[in-house]
């Protein structure tokens, strides 16, 4: 099986004549005012932009709900208090300091975890950081009461409501992004086990464990593994791209940045990628919903030149 994707074909056989003609796509998001809103609802210029036509006490609400789910997966459940002020770029940075020790009865509260300058405290933050993962993996309805998923589930509802579907119509395009081009893990036809040759990254400003935690709460954990999850909050999105770019790259990956920032923005083009702007403002060009990936290709294929018709025909319908 080659890496680089298999096509199906009309009886939904996989075809390996077309392996080499399909390129790989990775696509680096933006979360804050992207993916999701928050900001623009706590400050109300999300809903200042409908001129009156949206109730911005409602929107600042909104926020502030999301804000208290967000603090509490955090300090519950994400050690957030504990090593708040070691943020680290991506999950998997101390990896090397974990020596695999069984975690299912390690006493968190009495390990004596300080400042993570030496190894036994780098350690230490590298079991909580896998504990995160392993959490993360499982997703919110693993961990938390009946009561507290209700009333995350009823959020969610109300958001995407308020925002006239900007949450489902985000997620529906990363799952686009990892369904699209599927390629089999065995010997059979495509299928939901396939691997996706596409891939979705999320580059945040914000720091590490408070994006995780947007993540599974914005229901975005399916279409975005824990470790694609990158925080330029020390290090910039400059740094975080040329990551992302090493890890990877190869003759036939393509790379598109989509937020709504400078940074990224500016970043983009230094690394020579294409960049999509997205807007929240009702006349804005790129917005949820509206956002599709015929648009997204398009700025693809500016930078790297129309890819052969096997593969454009993946994007039809």
């Amino acid at each position: 099986m080659d890496e680089n994707g298999l096509i199906s074909s009309d009886n939904g056989e996989v075809s390996s004549d077309n392996v080499k003609e399909q390129p790989r796509n990775v696509y680096i998001w933006d979360m804050d005012e992207t993916l999701i809103l928050l900001r623009s609802l706590l400050d109300g210029s999300y809903a200042g932009a409908f001129h009156g036509l949206k109730d911005t006490r409602k929107g600042v609400e909104i926020g502030k709900q999301w804000e208290n789910h967000i603090l509490q997966i955090c300090d519950d459940y994400f050690f957030y208090e504990e090593i708040e002020n070691y943020n680290e770029p991506f999950l998997n940075s101390l990896t090397e300091y974990d020596d695999g020790r069984d975690l299912s009865i390690y006493d968190f509260e009495n390990d004596g975890f300080t400042s993570p300058f030496d190894d036994s405290n780098e350690r230490k933050l590298a079991y909580r950081h896998r504990s995160i993962a392993e959490k993360y993996a499982k997703g919110v309805h693993d961990f938390l009461d009946q009561q507290t998923i209700k009333s995350w589930n009823d959020l969610y509802s109300s958001t995407d409501s308020y925002t006239d579907g900007w949450l489902s119509s985000a997620h529906a395009l990363l799952e686009e992004v990892v369904e699209k081009n599927k390629v089999p893990t065995g010997n059979g036809p495509v299928s939901a086990g396939s691997k996706s040759q596409n891939i979705n990254v999320l580059v945040t400003s914000g720091s590490l464990i408070p994006s995780l935690a947007k993540c599974l709460l914005y229901r975005l954990d399916d279409v975005i593994p824990c470790d694609n999850l990158y925080s330029s909050w020390e290090v910039g999105k400059l740094q975080c791209f040329r990551w992302i770019k090493a890890r990877f790259d190869g003759p036939k990956v393509r790379f598109c940045v989509i937020g709504d920032g400078l940074e990224e923005c500016e970043a983009a083009r230094l690394m020579n990628w294409p960049f999509v702007k997205v807007d929240f403002r009702p006349n804005g060009i790129h917005r949820f919903p509206g956002l599709d990936m015929r648009t997204i290709q398009s700025y693809i294929d500016v930078v790297y030149g129309s890819p052969p018709q096997v593969e454009a025909e993946s994007y039809e319908g």
